[in-house]
């Protein structure tokens, strides 16, 4: 790809972003990685644009096809994502001068390679400009249809939704997922009144979360929070994930399996509330995922984890009844998370839900073996769907006849503000 010049920083890396993406990349992995390189400016509309852009991805898509006659993927990837930039900032972002929204995504296409675009996509934003009001949505007379284009999801996912919660739930969780998360996070090491103090100091709100023990939400102080991160004395983290950490709940002298703990939230949180005294052992497939989570424990002085690369699909590697606590936070669709990870709305289908559901109950079968008579077993997923929730812990319970289920949670973004997650607990009998 050609050199992006005469584009501003954050537009250019916006772009590139947004391309790789499209080749099946993560937005969060790609702004994580550029943040160092941008200036505080630059990085903060540079995550706006990414994000909004992958938010709102069909309802701008529908614009487009609007303003040029023109099916969307009848169009070049580089004019589509100039294209979804451009209309993103007139519609959505009302301090950015029109100009330039439109010369600055007219000059995109031309560094892109795609001179050739430069006119057509000039002609499109400044049509735009002029039919300011156009609603997308506004010629949908399905019902579905209607509320896929307003929220921006697949019609696919509305009318999923809408069958398993109803119209209204669906309606609010559809347009909370569209929302700028809160970022909440736990304090880790430090004077932890001296880390709160410097945040409401330097123009951070902060308070505390209402459904996770010592958990925190803050806005503003961004280059403040930041830096606490890298130094180890906070850790970002959604609330909703630590209440699955505090649900394991490891005492003191016990042991826990992790059986799919990167990229080590979870697994270090639970090792800050039992003490070294405890032993937590954090598994994945990945060497490499593992690999964070040893990073993440070795920065804040965990040393009772211990990590192991494995398979929870196969038959684990250990004796009978040995774990008084297992965590499955099970490899999932990811539908909770759609603020944080929107271009999984138009990644994931539903045989994409049907193999993880059944990779679900695999790994939950698996966990059982190792499980000391009454020890606890917590399931969890950031996802909404009943397929790899309810219906994998009734399948769970069926054939584990020896186990009691204990509780069951859901968080939602448009209730508690949080991810939208699911857990359950279950007890294994002591005589069987």
């Amino acid at each position: 790809m050609a050199q992006l010049k005469q584009v501003s920083p954050a537009r250019r890396k916006a772009f590139q972003i947004l391309r790789e993406v499209e080749a099946g990349a993560f937005s969060s992995i790609l702004l994580a990685a550029e943040e160092p390189e941008l200036k505080p400016v630059d990085r903060a509309l540079t995550h706006e644009l990414v994000l909004g852009v992958l938010r709102w991805q069909l309802w701008l898509d529908k614009l487009i096809e609007h303003f040029t006659k023109r099916a969307i993927d009848t169009l070049d990837l580089p004019v589509r994502l100039a294209l979804r930039l451009g209309l993103y900032q007139l519609r959505f972002l009302t301090r950015i001068p029109a100009s330039a929204a439109v010369n600055e995504s007219v000059n995109l296409v031309r560094s892109a390679g795609v001179s050739s675009a430069a006119a057509f996509v000039n002609a499109v934003l400044r049509r735009a400009i002029r039919e300011a009001n156009y609603d997308p949505a506004s010629e949908a007379t399905n019902p579905i249809e209607k509320l896929a284009i307003e929220t921006s999801h697949p019609a696919w996912l509305i009318e999923r939704w809408t069958n398993a919660f109803g119209v209204v739930e669906t309606d609010a969780f559809a347009r909370a997922n569209n929302l700028v998360p809160p970022t909440a996070f736990r304090l880790v090491g430090g004077d932890f009144t001296e880390i709160l103090d410097r945040l409401r100091s330097t123009g951070g709100i902060v308070e505390p979360s209402k459904i996770a023990e010592d958990a925190w939400r803050v806005s503003g102080a961004s280059s403040v929070v930041r830096e606490f991160a890298v130094e180890g004395k906070i850790y970002l983290q959604d609330e909703a994930s630590q209440l699955v950490a505090q649900t394991v709940d490891l005492q003191p002298g016990e042991r826990a399996l992790d059986l799919c703990a990167a990229p080590g939230g979870k697994t270090t949180l639970i090792a800050q509330r039992a003490g070294n005294s405890a032993l937590i052992v954090a598994s994945d497939r990945s060497a490499k995922r593992l690999d964070t989570v040893v990073r993440i424990s070795n920065l804040h002085n965990f040393s009772q984890i211990k990590s192991l690369v494995l398979d929870a699909a196969q038959q684990l590697p250990f004796e009978n009844s040995v774990f008084d606590r297992i965590l499955v936070d099970a490899p999932c669709s990811g539908t909770g998370t759609l603020r944080r990870n929107p271009e999984i709305r138009w990644r994931i289908s539903e045989s994409d839900i049907a193999e993880l559901a059944a990779q679900q109950k695999l790994f939950l079968h698996h966990a059982t073996r190792v499980l000391k008579p009454g020890g606890q077993l917590i399931y969890s997923t950031c996802s909404i769907e009943r397929d790899e929730n309810e219906q994998v812990i009734a399948a769970f319970l069926e054939r584990h006849t020896h186990f009691q289920l204990i509780n069951t949670l859901r968080t939602w973004p448009h209730r508690e503000g949080t991810d939208g997650f699911f857990i359950a607990s279950f007890r294994l009998a002591t005589q069987q």
